[in-house]
């Protein structure tokens, strides 16, 4: 007689424990992180199904979706069961979330506080290992005009030319400007370099009239704000 094979895949769950029959049938917040990732690369191996294969990679990174967000294809593709396809499938699904967050920010449309200022760029800056530098131009009334990503660099810092800042602002014809830039390591305290490049880019807003109302310093979840602690 030959050997009876024991069902390892999501089948082998009972029907109201599989994550798609759990989402028709409650709803899907009830559906934990390793459930939805289940969704999204179908399925398993051999010997796991897809539920204790999206574990795996959240354990990976501690559970901590914004670790799990600067994952590369390559680094998904490591894990036994995850190729191309769901590699592939599996950043898309995280880029769509950190362009809803920052849809969010757009409709907010009026930017009134530096929070306002973090929430727009969050999405942009905040899961890069390389310093971007991004200048957002705003009208009389503090409502966004456009953002535009001025200068990118490596790890440790990235140049900024105060003529191609310029030239954006005044081609939008705005009347203020919010600089923002990342800190890949995640800590937010600015640096000599930092404090240098917002004093000449607001000496030059100031003979411009194209004032700087401020300067964001983001890192994983929290940012420095130059206008908040009195700088600017």
């Amino acid at each position: 007689m030959s050997e009876y094979t024991k069902l390892n895949g999501i089948k082998a769950l009972a029907e109201p424990e599989r994550p798609r029959e759990k989402m028709l049938n409650l709803s899907k917040s009830a559906l934990t992180d390793a459930e939805l990732i289940a969704i999204l690369i179908g399925s398993g191996t051999k010997n796991q199904n897809a539920v204790e294969l999206a574990r795996d990679i959240l354990s990976s990174v501690n559970h901590n979706l914004i670790e799990l967000a600067k994952l590369t294809i390559n680094d998904l593709m490591k894990f036994n069961g995850i190729g191309y396809a769901k590699a592939i499938t599996i950043v898309s699904a995280l880029e769509l979330g950190n362009r809803r967050r920052g849809a969010e920010a757009v409709n907010k449309a009026k930017i009134t506080a530096s929070r306002d200022a973090f929430e727009y760029f969050h999405s942009k800056v905040a899961d890069l290992m390389h310093e971007a530098f991004w200048i957002l131009t705003l009208n009389r009334a503090n409502k966004i005009i456009r953002s535009y990503c001025v200068s990118e660099g490596g790890i440790g810092g990235t140049v900024v030319d105060s003529r191609i800042v310029f030239k954006h602002a005044i081609e939008d014809q705005a009347s203020g400007l919010i600089l923002c830039h990342n800190h890949p390591s995640g800590n937010i305290k600015p640096s000599e370099q930092d404090k240098q490049i917002t004093r000449k880019l607001s000496q030059a807003g100031v003979l411009m009239e194209i004032p700087i109302l401020d300067h964001l310093i983001i890192g994983e979840n929290t940012y420095y704000s130059f206008a908040d602690e009195g700088i600017l």
